[in-house]
């Protein structure tokens, strides 16, 4: 097959393909490596560069268990799964905790507009500040949430398949993350 013919397959049947040949593996690789790098960053300041290093455990972790891929959910949603257990598992690993999140302008907006219903909404400007330091001392649970819905743009239904969490759940996280965020939000402005 050409490389033209590689990229337009569908990431299930790369994978599938990854059995046969390995080096199709790389295709995915290829397609997923920045996309993961972001939802790292986002998700995990101050990975600096241990980056590489859970973008590769994330890789490998995905080769090894190819054949477990649960194809009740896509293959994006499978490997952010992983990813985010990974990332997990560094934080917890580090007992990292970051004191503040730094967005980059465009993340910073995207977040500042998604949250329509929140605090942010009611004024006319928000503290680039506040929003960093707000996000650094939610819980990973509430930062993954925001972080995945409002930053990634995932729906519930990936969420779910994400998170290993059933919909219902994923709708209560939401709920309660901007709360919290909102929350959180205020008190870190109030004291600036």
């Amino acid at each position: 097959m050409s490389v033209l013919e590689y990229q337009e397959m569908s990431d299930e049947a790369l994978l599938e393909r990854s059995g046969e040949e390995r080096e199709v593996f790389g295709y995915l690789i290829e397609r997923y490596e920045s996309r993961l790098r972001r939802y790292l960053k986002r998700l995990m300041p101050g990975l600096g560069s241990d980056a590489d290093d859970v973008l590769q455990e994330i890789f490998i972790k995905a080769y090894v268990n190819m054949r477990s891929f649960d194809t009740s959910m896509s293959f994006s949603s499978w490997i952010y799964r992983i990813a985010h257990n990974e990332a997990v598992s560094w934080l917890r690993k580090k007992k990292a905790r970051p004191e503040t999140i730094d967005l980059g302008e465009d993340d910073l907006r995207t977040f500042a507009s998604s949250m329509q219903d929140s605090l942010l909404s009611t004024q006319q400007h928000y503290s680039k500040d506040a929003v960093h330091r707000a996000l650094a001392v939610m819980p990973e649970k509430y930062r993954s949430v925001l972080v995945l819905r409002f930053l990634e743009g995932r729906s519930y239904e990936e969420m779910g398949d994400i998170l290993a969490v059933p919909g219902g759940t994923v709708a209560t996280l939401v709920h309660r993350a901007k709360k919290m965020f909102s929350d959180t939000y205020t008190h870190h402005e109030q004291h600036s």
